[in-house]
């Protein structure tokens, strides 16, 4: 099933836009990419994983399978083996080496569908206009396997600055860092088209654009400038999707369009490290780069990790008793007691939504959302940490359904056309797809399926509750062939 006999195509390109919802997508706004749903299937339960984060979406995307495998647990987190001075960033590509070095390589613990494409002599050409760690970990071993990855930050961001040099070349000076992003979308989809795709013919290409994404956080979900962002990134991709028509192969070559989250909007910011601290709890937020002087660090958005540095158990069980007499809490992990439950009071357990892993936090918080509308009326809104993005602006992380809720759309033979598929899929099926596609089983680590075949798979929903006090919480969970989406999750009524 998840490789085929016979290939069901030579060429597959992947279009990527961060932070894409999938109800932002209608013919108005977006028009290409309502024609591309059209035209192949559309997965509209696709999920992200959690914590739905770029860096974790993109190594899951990359590997087919969640953090539990992988072992990248947010897009920043306390990694005590490479470095305990600070709070590992990995949209920096020094933090990126340095993780790199102290693990001897193996940072991302599971294959990439990068490293089954080399084994089995085949390229793979990225275009990326994300951070260095993303650009990085889309194809954690890029040069080794003798690929290409072109960022749009420049040569020193890339495992393979000499993309950048041929790209810097032909096309000019890298954009201005403008916002919106219309310069960079612009640029990188030009040099997929006229260079990677029309030159390099690589078996799989793939482009990630940091818009919506970006706008999103910035400039407000449903502003006036987001929307006239979301309507210059498609058509970017309508350019892509007519260079692939006009190819005298077109029938060889697969799209696949795909977003590694959601987003939904915040309503107030608060000072959580400020809060804990009126407690006697003495923390570090990550973005301070040093742990001097506290007793926990934490990382912020709308969720975040807290690690305890002094203090043990009790340390751990206090700020947790105290998160959970606050109405801010809607969501509490820690490590597992149980299947469902954490070995903290009220807490679910981290393995449940497949983070539990060796490099695990001891607790995980989500803020509380729900699916109240925004002031565009875009159903979806939260608390976020302060310093993040301003309060009315976008954020992901959580389990809120609008930010797991993601794009994932396939035109390709034994992919109905204009079909709306309601089954569980998510992002860490694109990685056994793209491989299933080209007559390529997937690497053993992979945990997702090829799309191509997963409809066979019987799924199992189930619901989950626990809490302690007054705080209660549940989450929504399918499981299909070994694989997990979690629906959504949030603070329960009582």
């Amino acid at each position: 099933m998840n490789a085929p006999t016979k290939p069901a195509a030579d060429k597959v390109v992947v279009c990527v836009f961060d932070g894409l919802r999938p109800d932002f997508i209608t013919p108005e706004q977006t028009p290409n990419l309502a024609r591309f749903a059209g035209q192949g299937t559309w997965f509209r339960e696709a999920r992200s994983v959690f914590p739905s984060m770029t860096r974790v979406a993109t190594t899951s995307i990359a590997t087919g399978a969640p953090p539990r495998v992988h072992g990248v647990m947010g897009n920043a987190f306390l990694f005590p083996e490479v470095t305990r001075e600070h709070v590992l960033d990995l949209s920096r590509a020094d933090d990126i080496a340095l993780a790199e070095v102290k693990t001897g390589g193996r940072f991302v613990e599971a294959e990439s569908f990068g490293d089954v494409l080399a084994k089995a002599g085949k390229s793979l050409a990225v275009v990326h206009t994300g951070s260095a760690g993303s650009a990085y970990l889309i194809n954690p071993r890029a040069k080794a396997n003798g690929h290409w990855t072109f960022s749009i930050f420049g040569r020193e961001h890339t495992q393979t600055p000499e993309a950048v040099d041929e790209v810097v070349a032909r096309f000019g000076p890298l954009p201005p860092r403008n916002l919106p992003r219309f310069e960079e979308t612009d640029y990188a989809e030009q040099v997929l088209r006229e260079h990677v795709l029309e030159v390099m013919k690589p078996d799989v290409a793939l482009v990630w654009f940091n818009e919506p994404d970006t706008s999103f956080h910035y400039r407000f979900l449903g502003s006036q400038e987001t929307l006239s962002v979301l309507k210059h990134v498609d058509a970017a991709f309508g350019r892509i999707l007519d260079w692939v028509a006009a190819q005298p192969d077109a029938e060889r070559y697969v799209v696949i369009a795909a977003s590694d989250h959601g987003q939904i909007s915040s309503r107030d910011a608060l000072d959580l490290v400020g809060l804990l601290g009126a407690q006697g709890h003495a923390g570090r937020r990550a973005a301070e780069r040093t742990l001097e002087g506290a007793s926990f660090s934490m990382t912020g958005g709308n969720m975040g990790e807290i690690r305890i540095l002094e203090g043990g158990v009790e340390k751990r069980d206090a700020i947790a008793a105290w998160l959970r007499e606050q109405d801010l809490l809607g969501m509490l992990f820690s490590k597992a007691r149980n299947e469902v439950e954490g070995e903290v009071e009220g807490s679910f357990a981290l393995p449940l939504v497949d983070l539990g892993h060796r490099r695990e936090p001891d607790l995980v918080y989500v803020l509380r959302s729900g699916n109240e509308v925004d002031a565009y009326g875009n159903p979806g809104l939260g608390l976020i940490t302060k310093g993040d993005v301003p309060v009315g602006g976008g954020m992901h992380g959580g389990l809120n359904h609008y930010e797991l809720n993601t794009v994932l759309m396939v035109q390709a033979e034994g992919f109905a056309p204009g079909h709306v598929e309601h089954g569980p899929s998510g992002i860490i099926d694109i990685a056994p797809t793209v491989l299933g596609l080209l007559g390529l089983a997937p690497a053993a680590s992979m945990v997702g399926h090829s799309l191509a075949g997963a409809n066979g798979l019987e799924p199992s929903a189930r619901s989950f509750e626990t809490g302690a006090g007054g705080f209660r919480q549940m989450v929504e969970i399918v499981d299909r062939g070994g694989a997990r989406f979690v629906r959504q999750g949030g603070r329960a009524s009582i």
